[in-house]
């Protein structure tokens, strides 16, 4: 009874719903990228199409990536856990080496040949395949401190410190808030979850109020019109284009916003363009597509009869998840400025792979559903 019922789960189709919307995102990423970026690449670098045909091979990757990623051996994310883990870690220690590649201020990319990536995309994903193996196979003892609570929480730590010597404090936040949510789920007492959130708020507020440029930004978040010239600038003009898309929008490629007005506007910010060029009615549709691509990403993990199966398509739901909504508040001004692109639609390719990889995993998953 046990191999029919097995061979009944092997057989279930992929989840060609979740395969769509993903593709449907990645396909309106490219549209947008080419209207936000069009105007700057053409300025500086005389070629408009220059960050779409990157884009687009990008997308490229991330599409195979996704098919093997679905194609493979559970085996391959769950008991190489520990390896994926230690090779994340490994990237993140090479950032704050010769080989990290500064912008802005921080060494947060590897150069690599032709291409550059970013480890903390890929770090996330390593950290869930960590966290589902280790509540897995710690159920007996995952009430306890010492077991159920600390060696998550320490290893989550030792990412969060490499991140924060780049410095990127909104890349610790979220792989903070990815353990937060993988715990509450995994069966952590909520009592140590609320000691730590505790622990990690005071010192996120010391590490604003010690460093004056995040407490310039956190003060601008409050208030941006107050520095609009200033701190406030990305902020404002963000608000500026999302109130000039009305309800219609200025049209596909005709906002104004992206002519050097809007700084990052086919990266973090490429959502303001979008609010500025489809309106609220392009916004509401991207929006009820969110919907669906969550309700199917999630619908996989709770369908899942082994924990570990279901812990690692939860968190594969949850980085795409929290990297929706972070940068929906970002842009919208409901959370301070932070570098966290929209997944699948900003420009990026660690960004936009890793996001295809996520949902290769999700389809994996999907046809091991019971």
């Amino acid at each position: 009874m046990r191999s029919n019922v097995k061979s009944t789960a092997l057989s279930r189709p992929t989840d060609y719903w979740l395969l769509g919307l993903a593709l449907l995102f990645a396909g309106l990423g490219l549209v947008m990228v080419l209207s936000a970026s069009g105007v700057m690449a053409e300025r500086f670098y005389h070629d408009k199409y220059l960050f779409f045909r990157k884009q687009a091979l990008y997308c490229a990757c991330g599409v195979i990536c996704m098919l093997v990623a679905a194609r493979l051996p559970r085996v391959f994310f769950h008991r190489f856990a520990y390896l994926w883990l230690i090779l994340s870690v490994g990237l993140l220690a090479l950032t704050l080496t010769p080989l990290g590649l500064s912008a802005g201020g921080a060494a947060r990319w590897l150069k690599l040949g032709p291409v550059s990536i970013q480890p903390l995309e890929f770090s996330k994903l390593a950290l869930v395949f960590y966290l589902a193996y280790f509540f897995s196979q710690k159920q007996g003892m995952v009430k306890t401190f010492s077991v159920g609570f600390l060696p998550p929480f320490l290893v989550t730590g030792g990412l969060c410190l490499l991140l924060l010597h780049q410095p990127d404090f909104g890349g610790a936040v979220f792989l903070a808030a990815l353990l937060f949510f993988m715990c509450l789920v995994g069966g952590t007492r909520f009592s140590y979850l609320l000691l730590a959130l505790f622990v990690a708020s005071v010192g996120a507020w010391r590490m604003i109020v010690s460093s004056p440029y995040r407490f310039k930004r956190l003060m601008a978040f409050l208030d941006p019109f107050e520095t609009a010239r200033d701190a406030g600038y990305q902020l404002v003009q963000s608000l500026y284009a999302f109130g000039s898309g009305r309800i219609f929008g200025a049209g596909l490629g005709a906002g104004k916003q992206k002519l050097f007005f809007l700084p990052e506007a086919h990266n973090d910010f490429i959502m303001a363009v979008l609010g500025e060029e489809l309106g609220f009615v392009g916004v509401s549709a991207l929006f009820i597509v969110l919907g669906l691509f969550l309700w199917r990403a999630f619908r996989i993990a709770l369908r899942q009869e082994d924990l570990q199966d279901r812990l690692t398509a939860y968190g594969a739901a949850l980085i795409l998840t929290l990297g929706f909504f972070l940068n929906l508040a970002v842009v919208m001004g409901v959370a301070p400025p932070k570098g966290v692109p929209m997944p699948f639609v900003s420009y990026g390719g660690s960004s936009l792979v890793a996001s295809f990889i996520c949902v290769g995993v999700l389809l994996n998953l999907s046809r091991e559903a019971a």
